[in-house]
């Protein structure tokens, strides 16, 4: 046996204590000291310049941020961060009264590579429209909870100058980490719709306005590769969408669309009626053109009006937002619109619906997200004497309906479960999922998991004895048997699975190329 010196002993100790700090890093994401945990962070923000709001308010037009010095204080310690840029950003929520705004802060605007936990830029929403303070949070969740892009969510406490300026849902920044940390991709272009604010013809409808670089810039915005403000893949995209056969469109789609998640995407908006979306305002959506794959892939933005709180949609024409219909689509949405009218691509939409409404769609998965923020954030709601609406609006429309005043953001609000109660009922007439295999969220078990999640040619479904795994279609039909551990995953089309063991646990597997 051979002798270990101490001295040599220590740098063994001392590179296997590196490795191991090195993977606990790589298997976190930057921010999860923000987003991986259930907490209300607090915000300082210091001003020196005199009238510091009412310069804030000027530079509203222009998008200027203005300097700040930044402290936040989150579960783990306070952290102070010098010279941060802060600018105030939204478009209807800018219409809530008093000087509560939505703004923005970047940690490199003065400092270059500034960041918290290494994040470069947050957003804070005023939950404009929302009583609740519940909308984004969940929404965000649930699409993150179904493999759907889109931004993380928490809370934060903020101050002004010493002065307490309110509760806020702080929201993720989409842009090149984001597309790092969930596409594992960021050279492809990347286009935000535009916000159509300013009436018909501002529309990011997808629709083929010819092959001119121009006709597209006052509906989009490329968010990265800047320099090159190339908006050839774009178009290309649109012209395909807009001037294929219906043929060319069903067999082509797929090469250049993550359609399945696009699909659950619009079929989520429908459900829970999150009409200032492509369905209907055709706004709050990027799209990002994967390098790696080829394909579009699409990711949400700006969910505060989810759960039928949307008034300029088609409830004008006399349609109630728990009755929308299952394949609603506003005119001139081309992308929707052509998966509306070809059978095929109709039928892989209402698999998307019945993903949902076998899911999450459901009551009780909507009471097991506000009994876990409710009391969490109802101190902080009860003490922001800026917020919108009462104390008692705040309580009340989580269960039940609430009629306000006139103004921005007045009107009838449906409450959270008094929409899910009445959109189900209309639900459950209106479309047969009996025959879809759902999952039984109760069953699941931690030990039952398949990993990489999506895949492509194999996966290891993890179980806690071996048994035997049956996979199925979203249409129920039974696609696959194997043994638990490594499988074969290379003979099934792109799509969502459904992953049965024989003890009767059930879990969702994405299969990709």
């Amino acid at each position: 046996m051979e002798y270990c010196s101490p001295m040599t002993m220590q740098k063994l100790l001392t590179a296997f204590t590196v490795f191991l700090v090195a993977i606990t890093i790589k298997a976190q994401t930057e921010g999860d000291q923000l987003f991986a945990t259930d907490q209300v962070v607090t915000i300082e923000l210091t001003f020196t310049q005199e009238g510091f709001w009412d310069s804030l308010v000027a530079n509203y037009e222009t998008a200027s941020y203005m300097l700040a010095d930044l402290d936040i204080t989150d579960q783990t310690g306070t952290y102070s961060f010098p010279q941060i840029g802060v600018r105030l950003k939204g478009n209807s929520s800018y219409g809530h009264p008093g000087n509560k705004k939505s703004f923005k802060i970047d940690f490199n605007e003065y400092v270059s590579g500034q960041n918290y936990d290494g994040l470069k830029k947050l957003n804070f929403s005023n939950n404009f429209k929302d009583p609740t303070f519940l909308r984004e949070k969940i929404y965000s969740d649930l699409c993150l909870s179904n493999d759907l892009p889109a931004p993380r969510t928490s809370y934060a406490d903020v101050y002004m100058n010493g002065t307490h300026w309110g509760f806020y849902t702080v929201i993720e920044q989409i842009d090149d980490q984001f597309l790092d940390w969930n596409m594992e991709d960021d050279g492809g272009n990347m286009f935000k719709a535009g916000d159509a604010f300013d009436g018909p013809g501002g529309e990011a409808d997808l629709v083929y306005y010819g092959a001119d670089q121009s006709s597209y810039t006052e509906r989009y915005e490329i968010e990265n590769n800047e320099d090159l403000n190339d908006w050839t893949d774009l178009i290309a995209f649109i012209d395909f969408i807009n001037n294929t056969t219906d043929a060319e469109f069903e067999t082509g789609i797929d090469d250049r669309l993550e359609t399945d998640q696009y699909l659950r995407s619009m079929a989520m908006d429908n459900l829970f009626s999150n009409l200032d979306a492509y369905i209907n305002s055709a706004r709050n959506y990027y799209i990002y053109h994967h390098e790696g794959t080829g394909r579009w892939n699409w990711i949400k933005w700006d969910c505060n009006e989810a759960f039928g709180s949307y008034q300029g949609g088609p409830m004008g024409g006399g349609l109630s937002m728990t009755e929308l219909d299952l394949h609603y689509v506003n005119n001139s949405r081309p992308l929707l619109e052509r998966i509306m009218e070809i059978d095929g691509m109709q039928a892989r939409f209402d698999d998307a619906l019945c993903y949902w409404i076998n899911g999450d769609f459901s009551s009780a998965k909507i009471q097991e997200e506000i009994d876990r923020y409710y009391e969490l954030i109802k101190p902080y709601v009860y003490a922001d004497e800026n917020k919108m609406y009462t104390d008692i609006q705040f309580e009340n429309n989580i269960y039940e309906d609430i009629t306000t005043g006139g103004g921005p953001g007045g009107g009838t609000i449906f409450g959270l479960m008094s929409f899910m109660e009445a959109r189900l009922d209309f639900v459950e007439g209106a479309l047969d999922c009996t025959a879809v295999v759902a999952i039984d969220e109760s069953s699941a078990h931690d030990a039952f998991f398949c990993r990489p999640n999506p895949a492509g040619q194999v996966v290891w479904v993890q179980t806690i004895e071996p048994e035997r795994i049956t996979v199925f279609d979203l249409k129920g039909q039974q696609v696959l048997q194997a043994a638990s551990g490594w499988v074969d995953i290379s003979a099934l089309p792109e799509g969502l699975y459904i992953l049965r063991s024989d003890s009767g646990n059930t879990t969702r597997l994405s299969v990709v190329r």
